[in-house]
Formats: structure tokens, sequence, C-alpha cells
């Protein structure tokens, strides 16, 4: 990395860092990805802007090799999630199918629903179950769904050869012109949000526990758990919730809302990152999707204005050090576009992308230091508690 931004600082840890979350303290190295401050998310030194039109099959081979593929390599590595897809355990999902309709958060049967696949098989080899795993997503996905809606287990058969996105749309029995902006919009969302650098709660929590060598399976329901808090992966459904509470495209209507919302203290989603200093190139990419597939949505009109308006009134604040639009912003008005108008069910999407990435990395810990892999997580906390005094 030539770019003195992207480059970690290593420091010493004091007492104004303890009690923060680990914000900003390192604890690893990450080759799948990285997030340059004015630059955005970058796959294995890809910048995302670069890859937001590939296939998710190639972006899920790039951060398991670490290289693209060559036409041929990209052609068997789609044939080898199909043949594993097939391979789905019979009556993984029946533990999904007791569970009340509609009960509880979509995450949580998502979560239920990896480690119900791990029960029915695990091959003990991080790497393959991580590859049945995310071939076996859409049939997972499309079946929480649908038996959440009391529709039962999908009656359109599984056909992974359309390649994942494909599958599970036709796996939620949609077709025509509907189905198409769908897996536009889905392949996209599954390229922008496979993978964040190594810090996050989600990557991180899924890190941890399969540095027990749990397995892959377990690592990745905890990830899933940790995912589905609100201030974590449930952003682009708050972020939606909050353009509709908006409900106008009207520039000057749109700011006078930022300002009350300010005012009240709320806050203003969609807006500002950890990282980031500059504008997210994932929110540019699907703002500009959107242009193209819903350029007459109500939702997405506001979205349009709000990235306009929003920035310069958060500038005002010298204390906000990134005004500008996230990953977040534009997410969930184009999942609601194209068809999917229970915000709840979009972290689930999240999930799905973010089971690449982590697995990547789990991958990549159990094969560091020549193997021997990283050592279990075991964070030093210290006690404030006053010793007990002996009673005379």
């Amino acid at each position: 990395m030539s770019d003195s931004e992207e480059q970690p600082t290593l420091f010493e840890i004091n007492e104004g860092h303890l009690d923060t979350g680990l914000r900003g303290i390192p604890v690893g190295t990450c080759r799948t990805s990285f997030v340059s401050p004015t630059k955005g998310v970058h796959y294995v030194g890809y910048p995302i802007s670069d890859l937001a039109e590939m296939s998710p099959e190639d972006i899920i081979f790039l951060l398991f090799e670490k290289r693209l593929p060559n036409r041929q390599e990209s052609q068997d590595f789609s044939k080898d999630l199909a043949a594993r897809a097939e391979e789905m355990p019979a009556g993984a999902l029946r533990i999904l199918e007791s569970m009340t309709p509609g009960g509880g958060h979509p995450m949580d049967w998502l979560s239920v629903g990896i480690q119900a696949l791990g029960m029915a098989e695990t091959t003990g080899d991080v790497r393959a179950d991580s590859l049945n795993l995310i071939a076996r997503m859409p049939e997972l996905m499309a079946s929480i769904f649908l038996l959440r809606g009391g529709h039962g287990l999908p009656k359109s058969g599984s056909d992974p050869e359309r390649g994942l996105v494909e599958n599970f749309v036709h796996l939620l029995g949609i077709e025509g012109v509907e189905a198409e902006n769908m897996i536009r919009v889905l392949r996209t969302f599954l390229v922008l949000h496979m993978d964040h650098g190594g810090g996050n709660l989600s990557t991180f929590s899924g890190k941890c526990v399969a540095s027990g060598r749990a397995s892959l399976f377990a690592a990745m329901s905890s990830a899933m758990n940790a995912l589905s808090g609100p201030l974590h992966g449930r952003a682009n459904q708050s972020c939606l919730e909050f353009v509709q509470r908006i409900g106008t495209s009207d520039p000057e209507k749109i700011e006078a809302f930022v300002r009350s919302e300010l005012a009240a203290k709320r806050p203003i989603y969609g807006f500002g990152h950890a990282v980031l200093r500059a504008e997210d190139p994932r929110a540019a990419a699907q703002i500009a999707l959107g242009g193209e597939i819903c350029p007459d949505d109500e939702n997405y009109k506001i979205v349009k204005a709000l990235r306009e308006v929003a920035p310069k009134v958060l500038a005002e604040n010298p204390k906000i050090s990134n005004p500008f639009a996230n990953v977040d912003v534009a997410s969930g008005a184009l999942l609601h576009a194209v068809g999917f108008h229970k915000p709840e069910y979009f972290t689930t999407f999240f999930g799905w992308a973010r089971v690449v990435g982590i697995s990547a990395q789990i991958i990549d810990e159990r094969n560091a230091r020549g193997g021997r892999g990283v050592p279990i997580y075991r964070p030093k906390y210290i006690g404030v508690n006053q010793p007990v005094q002996r009673l005379e």
C-alpha cells in the first residue's frame, strides 16, 4: 500500500483507551479488505467502485483466493457452488419449519438456520464448510422469507445453476421484469456488503468464536447475532424508515426536517462513518443504480435529494468529521423499490453478504502463523474492585 493514509498506526495502550469498545485499537491483520478514509473499502486492493457490477461469485473467489478469477476459473467456481447447493442436507430446514411464522426478528431465524445447517452437516474443514454455507444461503434465505410469511418451504425447486441471487429470486417464485430488477439490485448489494475490514462487530465476533476452534457454522451464527443489533446491521432498515418519515423530495422541506431532527438530538440515518472522511463509494454506486432502475420511485427521489441537502447541514457542526452519505443511505430504498417492502428483512441481506467476508477471514486466521492459526482471542480486562478487607 503506497498511500500513507492506509498504513495502520500502532501505539501503546493507555487508560484513555479502556472501555471504548476497542475502537481504533489494532488487534490483528486483515488480508481480504481495508478501508481508506478518502477512497472507501477495497477488496484485496481493488476499489469497491471497480467491483460493484461484477458477479457475486467472482467476488467470493476474489476474497477467498486473493485474486480475480479468469474466465475458466469463474465458470468452474460457479459450478462448484451449484454442486454444493444441490447437496443441501435433508431436513436441515425442518427446524425453521417448526418455528412460529412471523415470530422473532428475521435475523434470529437466520442465526438459527445457519446453526441448523451446521448441525445437519459439518465437515470440520473450515474452507469446505464455508463454501457449503455460501452455496446454500439462497435456499436458506428464501425459506426464511416464505416460512415467516406462512407460505411453507419454497414451492419452486432449487436451481442453483442459475446463480446465487438468481436462485434466491426463483425460489421466491418471482418472475419477469420484477425478477430482473430484483436480481440486479441484490447482486450489487451483495458485492458491496461482502467485506469491510476486520474490525466491525460482526466480523470480530465471528473470528473470536472461531479462534476457539468452534465450527464455522457456530462462528457464523454468532456473527449474525452481533449483526442483528440496532447499532450495527439494522442501519439500512432504520435508514429507509427515516426516509419514509421525511415523506417529500422537496429540498427545503428536507433541510427543515434534518434541522429539526438535529435539534431534537436524533440521528440522521445514512450519513457519517467511523473511518471514511468522504462520501462512501458504495453509496454512490447504489444511487447510480437507482437512477437506472427506479428513478421515479418516491423513496429514491427523497434519498437523492437528501444526499445533497444533509451533508451541507451536518458540515455546519465542527464536531462532525464526516457529514457524507454512507452505504446505508440508498440500500433500503432500492430494496423497497424492487419489491421488498418489509424493512425488518433488510439486515438478512446484509448478513447473507457478510457470510462471505467473515468466512474468508476465518480461513485466513486458521492458516496464519505457518498453519498454527491465530491464538484464541483473550483480551485483558483490568479489575477495578477494591480488595476485600479481612475480618478481624
